[in-house]
């Protein structure tokens, strides 16, 4: 069995703590996984570093027991995109694609429905 949608945080004023924390926390999930019969899936674990205007970017590889964890610059949370910067473009990018197709649909059965039936819709 597999644990969906696990979400992780790991926050550090510096980057030795950060690994020593990280190995910890994988540590303990993998006991937790184990004890419970669920199964970490490595190629779908992702590694998203925050970033500020201000703040340093780490450039570090994520590894736990000979399997690496790779980085992405966004990901999906629930229905949000979260990009590393916070600054929803990625989300508002693929909302507006959905609200294109919807406009796109409202206009095109307008012709053929009755402004009620178009209201509910």
């Amino acid at each position: 069995m597999y644990a969906d949608d696990t979400s992780i945080i790991v926050t550090s004023p510096n980057m030795g703590n950060f690994e020593t924390k990280i190995d910890k926390i994988f540590g303990d999930i993998s006991n937790w996984f184990k004890v419970n019969q669920l199964i970490l899936n490595y190629n779908k674990i992702r590694n998203l570093q925050f970033n500020t205007k201000n703040s340093w970017h780490y450039d570090f590889k994520l590894n736990y027991q000979d399997n690496e964890v790779k980085s992405s610059s966004n990901t999906k949370f629930l229905v949000l995109i979260i990009d590393d910067s916070l600054s929803w473009k990625a989300h508002i990018d693929k909302m507006m694609s959905r609200l294109h197709t919807a406009c796109f649909v409202i206009r095109t059965i307008q012709t053929i429905m009755s402004p009620e039936t178009l209201r509910m819709v």
